[in-house]
């Protein structure tokens, strides 16, 4: 290479590098994008639209929602890996993102390679919840019962989903053997505990917490690792009976990798302005959620640790991968 060509080469980088501080610092200049991999009404959905909402006055733009619903999650999340890594595309992921690669053989994506995290948005706490007939008040009654009619106890949810491998965790944690009845969706399934069709099972909050007040069904203990506000009487799994339980559920944001990290900077400081509010803060506990915020190191610390966990609990339980 020539000295004229070495010039030009080296003028052509700093005219490019120039032109990206230029464009992380005046963004954003036009709308984003927020991919939701599941359908709009859901409750991942309600909490994405929100937080959406409380972004675009910080952001100065229009913050979109996209529902793209199928395969667990992931049609959504191959769309935003191969979007565009200028922070106009952002996905919103919760539990099944560390999941999914657990359950599928093959995914047309890295969940770490493939996305730079911006922050957590916070937890959606479930509870090992039971219809009122059956004859237990806590969770080692539970547990004792299980094992005095090994196979006979019915529990139900999504399969593959975060409720359903709650449900599997406990069975391998405890030495447990009970049905697992599969479900479309876990408003059919919760239909059915309350019916008496199903013994147990793991719940949202959302729907847990005024049922159980209704006494229409019987909360035993929250899957997280601390307690929650919303049923602050209700024990840990870890507490009541499992030592180091926890299979809580929780969402946040990513965008493509190689998103400028100056972008990623200034959606994690819009996200966390968010999570701040005091009125969101209560929308939240509304549908049944807990708001945490994070760095994006810490965001992708969490996910790190999740992948695993959750695919241990998927070898344990011998759930076949699709």
């Amino acid at each position: 290479m020539n000295r004229h060509q070495t010039t030009l080469l080296a003028s052509i980088l700093t005219l490019a590098m120039t032109y990206g501080t230029h464009a992380a610092e005046s963004y954003p200049i036009r709308p984003i994008r927020l991919v939701v991999g599941s359908s709009a009404g859901g409750g991942g959905d309600g909490v994405a639209r929100l937080v959406a909402a409380r972004l675009m006055p910080l952001l100065g733009q229009q913050v979109v929602v996209d529902n793209r619903p199928g395969a667990a999650g992931n049609i959504g999340t191959e769309m935003v890996a191969r979007s565009q890594a200028d922070g106009y595309t952002l996905l919103f992921v919760y539990t099944g993102h560390a999941i999914n690669p657990a359950l599928f053989k093959k995914l047309p994506f890295d969940p770490l390679r493939d996305f730079s995290p911006v922050g957590l948005i916070g937890y959606n706490n479930s509870a090992l919840v039971v219809n009122p007939a059956l004859p237990v008040h806590s969770v080692k009654e539970l547990i004792a019962l299980a094992r005095e009619r090994p196979g006979k106890l019915t529990t139900g949810a999504i399969p593959g989903g975060s409720q359903h491998l709650a449900g599997e965790m406990l069975k391998v944690r405890a030495s447990l053997d009970f049905l697992f009845v599969p479900y479309k969706g876990n408003g059919p399934a919760n239909s059915d505990l309350l019916a008496g069709q199903l013994d147990f099972m793991f719940n949202t909050l959302q729907l847990v917490v005024p049922l159980a007040k209704a006494g229409r069904l019987r909360a035993l203990a929250v899957a997280s690792e601390k307690r929650s506000e919303l049923m602050p009487e209700l024990p840990t799994i870890s507490e009541a009976a499992i030592k180091g339980f926890s299979a809580q559920g929780w969402y946040g944001l990513v965008a493509p990798a190689g998103t400028p990290r100056s972008v990623i900077a200034k959606l994690n400081e819009a996200l966390n302005t968010v999570l701040r509010d005091a009125d969101t803060v209560q929308r939240f506990k509304a549908m049944g959620n807990e708001i945490a915020s994070s760095t994006p190191e810490q965001f992708d610390t969490l996910i790190r640790a999740e992948i695993p966990k959750w695919a241990e609990v998927v070898r344990q339980a011998g759930i076949k991968l699709q």
